[in-house]
């Protein structure tokens, strides 16, 4: 039965906003994805500059231009050893050691009065990680002074 009433509901207005929430966690989780799934340059192929390169590139210490930085003092040729870094392995005086000698040979090195004095020889095959180990060690020896040098193939 119909009364001839009818009830006038005020129809909802429809707001149109738009949110840019979900687009920032959209952005973000694409950010994240691509960070981790893309790889950057592997630390073994970071190029490493030589003396003659840096000499090069200008002054790298802080002053005015035409200062030339203070040279370091010359060492005895007596003083510096030489160690070969190749890969997982240093060479020193001709003999192959492993990483677990490097503390050994460390040690040796100078005296208690001088502590030595190292020149590094890269070989193409030693990581990244190969240097940063013997530096690390050499550093906890407290060695006086460490050269870096790269070393071609023979």
């Amino acid at each position: 039965m119909a009364s001839g009433f009818s009830l006038n509901l005020p129809q909802r207005r429809t707001n149109y906003r738009f949110a840019l929430t979900p687009l920032a966690d959209a952005m973000f989780q694409l950010l994240i994805f691509f960070m981790l799934s893309s790889g950057l340059t592997p630390y073994s192929l970071l190029p490493f500059q030589s003396a003659q390169a840096q000499v090069d590139a200008g002054p790298s210490v802080a002053g005015e231009e035409g200062e030339d930085p203070e040279p370091p003092a010359p060492e005895q040729a007596e003083d510096v050893a030489l160690w070969t870094i190749e890969a997982e392995a240093v060479l020193v005086g001709g003999q192959r050691f492993g990483f677990d000698a490097l503390d050994d040979l460390a040690g040796a090195l100078g005296t208690a009065g001088s502590p030595g004095s190292v020149v590094l020889i890269v070989r193409p095959s030693a990581q990244v990680q190969d240097i940063t180990t013997v530096l690390a060690r050499l550093s906890a020896a407290e060695v006086a002074s460490v050269q870096v040098s790269i070393g071609e193939e023979f």
